[in-house]
């Protein structure tokens, strides 16, 4: 979400500078150290041309209030002359860090969200991208990335909207075509991690701090605040009052509830997405039929080693349009363990591969997330009041917080998924402090 992310300062930074006179800088904001120098250094690293330069720049936030939650996003594009004095255009997403806001800088620090999203982007993802080249496997799953700047917690990667991939709109959610898209990506990533982590002995499981971890509970103002903004909401209906009540008694527990859900525990494991809702998603449609045709996932700052069911329940919970949020899961689960299982078996994976019947009861272990992401997370994505929608709303307690919260549940949509849901997963017993 970012929490891709649960967390957006797009309004609150300084204008891109340009130390060309003749530049346009157009009308980007973004960190101060964020130049044209620094931009013309890092293509020229990327196409190995010292004497590459710049032209022409502009740029602009790539999202608005609400539509990210954990980083600033800046889309720009970018004239150049090669030294062979071809004349170039690139087109870029530069993804930097809440620098410039103290809270949002401290309150991040303990899931060093940024240096580990370098980290996979540099050192992980090209280690998936060769295990399935292993298999003859060709699909692209992620972004290609131009330049990992760790001293400056920045990643400029292509504009892949420039290939015709857009965003798709995180009001609607995903229709069943476009889900199974997303899950084959899904299923080939998590595969190809549990094969990288068995052959590299364990590397990946040092990737422990997802949105709930054992490290910090920094983000539970935002979890504990929504589940508290629920029970307010909840509570106003008659006949509901009982559910109310279970919702307020979840909040002593609830953090240590969401723990469970990230503890690895014995069954298959992967390197979760960890955020894997519709804005973390770019899709390709067909321009004759309009049908989406590609997929590619984005935004790996909660990426954690655990369970399927991180990714499986968050993604099903927040991100599909509400028939299929409330009647297709179990399906669109079956399709993702067929690509899964069927990956795992391709690339020789030596540890036991659960049937999907025994997938099933692992993920049952982990279901609380299911209801935690449908009650807390899938109000603060379809929000539609996003005049105070940034990161300080949703990770302080302060008034302004407790109305964005309340704010949440005042769209038809989260009050449908409470109605609908608040009886089911109550006979589940996810209701129950004491579950």
């Amino acid at each position: 979400m970012s929490v891709s992310d649960l967390i957006s300062a797009l309004d609150a930074i300084p204008k891109l500078t340009t130390t060309n006179p003749d530049i346009d800088s157009g009308f980007l904001d973004a960190p101060e150290w964020l130049t044209e120098s620094y931009l013309q250094d890092a293509l020229r690293k990327f196409y190995s041309d010292p004497k590459l330069k710049i032209t022409a720049l502009d740029g602009r936030p790539a999202l608005g209030r609400g539509e990210n939650y954990g980083g600033v996003l800046t889309r720009t594009k970018a004239e150049f002359i090669r030294s062979d004095g071809s004349s170039l255009i690139g087109h870029y997403i530069i993804k930097t860090s809440f620098e410039s806001d103290e809270f949002a800088r401290k309150a991040m620090e303990p899931y060093d969200i940024f240096n580990r999203e370098m980290s996979i982007y540099e050192q992980i993802l090209p280690k998936l991208n060769a295990l399935l080249r292993e298999i003859r496997d060709e699909e692209q799953i992620f972004a290609e990335t131009m330049a990992v700047d760790y001293h400056r917690s920045a990643l400029i990667f292509e504009d892949l909207s420039v290939r015709g991939y857009v965003m798709p709109d995180r009001l609607v959610g995903l229709d069943l075509k476009l889900a199974r898209l997303v899950l084959r990506k899904l299923a080939k990533m998590h595969a190809t991690s549990a094969v990288l982590n068995e052959r590299e002995l364990g590397a990946l499981e040092s990737y422990d701090r997802g949105m709930f971890n054992r490290h910090t509970d920094n983000y539970a103002p935002c979890f504990l605040g929504m589940i508290q903004a629920a029970s307010t909401r909840v509570a106003q209906w008659p006949g509901y009052e009982q559910y109310a009540e279970k919702l307020e008694a979840l909040v002593p527990v609830y953090m240590e509830l969401g723990k469970r859900v990230f503890d690895v525990c014995p069954g298959i494991n992967v390197l979760a997405h960890g955020d894997l809702w519709t804005n973390n998603v770019l899709v390709k449609y067909n321009e004759s039929t309009g049908e989406p045709e590609d997929v590619i996932i984005i935004d790996f700052q909660y990426a954690a080693w655990g369970s399927p069911a991180i990714d499986l329940f968050y993604f099903l919970n927040s991100s599909l349009q509400l028939d299929f949020h409330l009647h297709h899961q179990e399906q669109l689960i079956q399709y993702y363990f067929e690509i899964f299982s069927s990956t795992l078996r391709k690339l020789r994976y030596k540890a036991h591969i659960p049937s999907l019947h025994n997938f099933h009861l692992e993920l049952k272990k982990k279901s609380f997330y299911a209801m935690h992401t449908s009650f807390s997370i899938f109000p603060i994505q379809r929000n539609v009041e996003t005049d105070d929608a940034d990161f300080n709303a949703l990770m302080k307690s302060d008034q302004r917080a407790i109305n964005f919260k309340n704010g949440c549940y005042r769209n038809p949509v989260a009050q449908k998924i409470l109605r609908e849901l608040l009886n089911v997963f109550d006979c589940q017993g996810l209701l129950d402090a004491d579950q």
